[in-house]
C-alpha cells in the first residue's frame, strides 16, 4: 500500500477521532488546517479549537486561515504537495482551486446517511425531527454542498433516548473508521464510488436562536425531540416567572392517556417529587432536568422546591 501524504482539515471534537486515527495510520499527516481561535467564556478569551489543541501536543504543523479562499492559504497548500486533503467538520467551504490541489483529490466525512441531511446541522436535525436513523458518509468533495460521489457510508440507528451529544459521539467514532478504510482503498487504487440520488436530498439548515425557545403550542413529541436535539448544545429553554430556564431532559407520559386535558399549553399540571409535568399543544411533557439562568443543572424535584413551583402556573412568555 502506498504511503499517502495527507493534509487534514477539521475544527470541533467531531473531527478528533478521525485525526487521531490518521495520525496512527501508515500514512503521513503532513499538516493540519483548523479554524482561527475564537473568543469564549465569560472572560471572552481566545480559545483554540479541539483539533488545534490536540495537534499542538503531537507537534503537527498547523495553519489557521481566516478564509479558505485566501490566496496565501492556497499557496501554502500547494507547497505541501498533498496526495489527499481530508475534511471533517472544518467549517468552511473549499474553493474549486483548492479542490484541484491534491494529487488524488479531496474527501469529506459527513455526519449523515447522504443524501439525507446535507448541510450544517445534520446531527441536531436528525434528532430534532425524530429520525429513526442517521449515519456517516465518506464523499468526494465538489463545489456543490455535500453532493459528491459516495465512497463508503454506514447507517446508525437513533434510539428514542439519544441526544445530539450521544449520537455525535457514535458518529464521530464510526466515521473515523470508515474514513481510514477509504484512505487505504485510495492508496491501494481499489476505491470505488457511486453517485448520490440527488432527488432524495434533504437539507439540515443551521440552528436558529428562535428554535432554542420551547413553544408549548407544539405537541409533546415535537418538544421532546427538540430538547434531545439541542442537548448538549445550545440547549432548549423556557421562561418561568420572567427568567430563562434550560431544559436538558424530558420524558413522555403514557401516550394513551390525555394527561393535559383542556389545560392551556405551558400550564404546569403537577410539580414535585421527581418531575414537572406541563401541558402542550397535544398531550403533556414531563420535565426531568432543568437549569435556571446562572445556576447549575438540577433535577425537577430540586427545581420545584427551590423555585416554589405550583400547579396552574405557566411556562413561556418573554424573559
Amino acid at each position: 500500500m502506498k504511503r499517502l501524504n495527507l493534509v487534514f482539515m477539521g475544527t470541533p471534537h467531531f473531527a478528533l477521532p478521525t485525526l487521531k486515527l490518521l495520525h496512527l495510520s501508515a500514512h503521513n499527516v503532513e499538516a493540519v488546517v483548523t479554524q482561527p481561535d475564537r473568543r469564549s467564556g465569560r472572560g471572552r478569551n481566545l480559545c483554540p479549537s479541539p483539533v488545534k489543541e490536540w495537534s499542538i501536543k503531537q507537534g503537527l504543523e498547523i495553519f489557521q486561515p481566516l478564509k479558505a479562499r485566501d490566496p496565501l492559504f492556497l499557496a501554502w497548500l500547494k507547497e505541501k504537495h498533498p496526495d489527499l486533503v481530508i475534511t471533517a467538520a472544518f467549517g468552511q467551504i473549499l474553493t474549486a482551486d483548492l479542490l484541484r490541489v491534491p494529487a488524488i483529490g479531496c474527501i469529506n466525512l459527513h455526519a449523515s446517511y447522504l443524501p439525507a441531511y446535507r448541510g450544517a446541522a445534520p446531527i441536531h436535525r436528525a434528532v430534532m425531527e425524530g429520525a429513526p436513523y442517521s449515519g456517516v458518509s465518506i464523499i468526494e468533495m465538489t463545489k456543490e454542498l455535500d453532493a459528491g460521489d459516495i465512497f463508503l457510508q454506514e447507517r446508525v440507528d437513533i434510539s428514542p433516548f439519544d441526544t445530539a451529544g450521544t449520537l455525535h459521539d457514535r458518529l464521530a467514532e464510526r466515521g473515523a473508521d470508515l474514513l481510514l478504510k477509504t484512505v487505504n482503498a485510495l492508496a491501494e487504487g481499489k476505491a470505488e464510488k457511486r453517485v448520490q440520488d440527488h432527488r432524495l436530498a434533504t437539507y439540515a439548515r443551521p440552528l436558529s436562536r428562535e428554535e432554542e425557545k420551547l413553544d408549548w403550542n407544539l405537541d409533546a413529541m415535537e418538544l421532546y425531540n427538540r430538547i434531545r436535539g439541542l442537548n448538549p448544545w445550545p440547549g432548549a429553554y423556557t421562561v418561568f416567572k420572567g427568567k430563562r430556564v434550560k431544559v436538558w431532559k424530558a420524558a413522555l407520559p403514557d401516550m394513551n392517556e390525555d394527561t393535559a386535558g383542556s389545560a392551556d399549553p405551558g400550564t404546569i399540571l403537577s410539580a414535585g417529587d421527581d418531575s414537572l409535568t406541563v401541558a402542550t399543544g397535544k398531550g403533556s411533557l414531563i420535565l426531568l432536568d432543568l437549569q435556571p439562568a446562572g445556576k447549575k443543572a438540577m433535577d425537577a424535584a430540586s427545581f420545584c422546591c427551590g423555585y416554589r413551583v405550583d400547579p396552574g402556573e405557566c411556562l413561556g412568555g418573554d424573559a
